[in-house]
């Protein structure tokens, strides 16, 4: 037993009270065990502000304010997203003042590239920042934490996505695949409000020519309506008048709509038997463990460690390098073979349990 483990058998068993960066998040929410024991996680205060995102209770996160991490009490921070907006000097002020209280900073990987910004050097400073202040990291995959290691020399740990769809919804999910086996074959293609890494028509149209050429089989295209109504915020002209053509002409089916709830999400994925990840840059992808968790398969781009996340088809798309050889054969892959690659239940409940584990333990070594 390593002196590390003798103090945590020998530390006292209150319950640790973490400041989790945000705790209302489904991530953050599941790295908790099924019972309720352990680490208690502070709820997010709320920012009062008016003008936050619809559903985002967290955000802004008050808990990044260095006057609340000055005052609040809580034995470990524990940062994972909503640093977005914040600068590298705010990040350092903030870190500043955990550690010179005492307390344990611990930093999740999430994202080693902004998903959300097109260019990177604001999230490259600000991770040059957080990641030399933990006392603890931690990232999803193994390709992240060599990244890690290789870009600040630090040690991360490995600990994989828990499940993000809850799981009663799991269990019959796992039950009613196989019957849906029987109806047509139907791949989507989710836009989203077209995040920085998407780039849509670089995909469409061998998406619509490869499922068109396929028995029995649909391309579903989903996007919220702030990028194809006529008065969207974030309204792409050209996008719009292609994928409304094509639907015209019954090569795809267009489903235009705003933010899903989670079931509806759910009930979305889960009516697909193949879902395309249409990033062109990135790191990992909770919307990949959620169709990991609905038996929906998952085609995934080369960029980023998605395929380290678990088993997925993949095509090459990093950067500016696209190959529409790769993404039609891996279409006609998942159309011949119907992969069924999804986590079980036991699975999920298992790694639930350890990832609870493995955060308590850690949480505890870093409080002696």
């Amino acid at each position: 037993m390593t002196t590390a483990q003798r103090r945590l058998a020998a530390a006292p068993t209150r319950p640790l009270a973490v400041a989790s960066v945000p705790s209302g998040h489904v991530y953050v929410r599941h790295l908790a065990p099924f019972d309720g024991s352990g680490a208690v996680r502070l709820p997010d205060p709320d920012p009062g502000r008016p003008d936050r995102p619809a559903g985002a209770q967290w955000w802004p996160p008050v808990m990044l304010d260095p006057d609340w991490a000055r005052q609040a009490d809580y034995d470990v921070f524990h940062l994972h997203f909503g640093f977005d907006a914040c600068t590298p000097e705010q990040l350092d002020t903030l870190t500043r003042v955990v550690r010179g209280r005492g307390k344990p900073f611990v930093f999740t990987l999430h994202d080693l590239r902004n998903p959300h910004h097109t260019d990177r050097r604001l999230h490259d400073d600000q991770l040059d920042v957080l990641v030399p202040a933990a006392d603890g990291l931690v990232t999803l995959t193994p390709g992240a934490a060599a990244e890690i290691e290789r870009r600040w020399g630090r040690t991360a740990h490995v600990v994989p996505h828990p499940h993000v769809v809850d799981l009663p919804t799991i269990s019959r999910a796992l039950t009613v695949r196989p019957i849906w086996r029987h109806r047509p074959f139907r791949v989507g293609l989710h836009l989203k409000s077209l995040r920085a890494n998407m780039d849509p028509m670089r995909l469409l149209p061998t998406l619509v020519e490869t499922v068109a050429q396929l028995d029995d089989a649909v391309l579903q295209v989903n996007c919220h309506r702030d990028i194809l109504d006529a008065d969207g915020a974030r309204r792409d002209q050209e996008l719009s008048d292609w994928l409304r053509h094509e639907a015209a002409a019954k090569r795809l089916e267009l489903q235009v709509h705003d933010y899903y709830s989670d079931e509806d999400l759910w009930s979305y994925l889960a009516s697909l038997d193949l879902s395309v990840l249409p990033y062109t840059f990135g790191t990992h992808s909770g919307w990949l463990e959620a169709c990991r968790d609905l038996q929906t398969t998952v085609l995934a781009p080369t960029c980023g460690y998605y395929a380290d996340q678990g088993p997925v088809l993949s095509y090459t798309n990093d950067g500016d390098d696209f190959d529409a050889d790769s993404l039609r054969a891996a279409v006609v892959r998942a159309h011949t073979e119907r992969p069924r690659w999804g986590a079980t239940l036991d699975e999920r409940t298992d790694q639930r349990r350890e990832v609870a584990r493995v955060h308590e333990q850690l949480y505890r070594e870093l409080s002696q």
